[in-house]
């Protein structure tokens, strides 16, 4: 499973490829940093894709999930979070709202939502997997590289891995920048 040594701030700094989700993402469960290769499904309101997906292993990858952006129904919740912990998920970012915050907060799961809602999404099934999904002027595609923590979401560019990206100079340059009192007029 796969852990975030590396901030998204840096990686943007260091990798202008590098493309961060423009949404106000909240973040919940113990897992505050996670990345991994995607996985996506694109579903409205609805959760039976997700929970045959997270019931599956997940090899450390990390579900995208597009729901639209509504924040009428739940499309996670701490039941599912926790067979997401169990089945080896990275950690999951949704464009929607989930449920059960207090509890997944308490939970070795890294999740990224728009919101929280009580009412729990519906069953059908409706929905497609692994296909490329955008929303915040990022396109998810499967099998690429995401990197996410408090500071936000970022998508590595194809072929790319955190550790492929080299942030000394970049960090260098920010002590720089602070340490000389910012730039001159």
């Amino acid at each position: 499973m796969s852990t975030v040594t590396l901030k998204t701030s840096d990686l943007c700094d260091a990798c202008d490829a590098a493309l961060p989700c423009a949404l106000p993402f909240r973040g919940w469960g113990r897992r505050r940093a996670f990345s991994g290769n995607i996985r996506t499904i694109r579903c409205h309101e609805d959760i039976g894709l997700m929970r045959e997906l997270v019931g599956q292993q997940g090899h450390g990858h990390v579900l995208v999930i597009d729901g639209g952006g509504s924040l009428q129904r739940a499309l996670f919740g701490d039941v599912m979070a926790a067979v997401a912990a169990r089945n080896g998920w990275a950690g999951l970012i949704i464009n929607g709202a989930i449920r059960d915050g207090g509890e997944i907060d308490e939970m070795d799961v890294g999740v990224k939502a728009l919101g929280t809602v009580p009412k729990r999404g519906e069953r059908s099934g409706a929905g497609e997997v692994d296909v490329p999904v955008t929303f915040g002027g990022v396109t998810f595609h499967p099998g690429r590289r995401v990197v996410a923590d408090d500071d936000g979401v970022i998508v590595l560019p194809e072929g790319i891995t955190e550790a492929d990206i080299e942030t000394a100079d970049a960090l260098a340059a920010t002590a720089a920048y602070a340490g000389n009192g910012g730039p001159t007029k």
